[in-house]
């Protein structure tokens, strides 16, 4: 299997500089481990989109979108759980 190619809108790179330090590191460790399996264990659908999920990394989410045809992972918001889906 091809490892994917992980790209993060500017959104996602500006929420990811704001995270601790300390929780930061395991956010992009996670971000980094899409690249080899978009849909890892206890990845979840969002419902009402197509190709876009979310996975939990303590009290973070990660919301990116899959490109099959591109193998193109682009990571849309990176956040704490109580604001990321407003």
């Amino acid at each position: 299997m091809a490892s994917y190619n992980v790209e993060l809108t500017r959104t996602a790179e500006k929420q990811l500089r704001r995270i601790a330090k300390r929780d930061r590191k395991r956010v992009v460790e996670a971000i980094q481990g899409l690249a080899e399996r978009p849909r890892p264990r206890g990845a979840r659908k969002l419902q009402g989109y197509d190709d876009i999920y979310r996975i939990r990394v303590g009290q973070y989410r990660i919301v990116y979108e899959v490109f099959e045809d591109r193998v193109v992972l682009i990571v849309l918001k990176v956040g704490h759980r109580k604001d990321i889906y407003k």
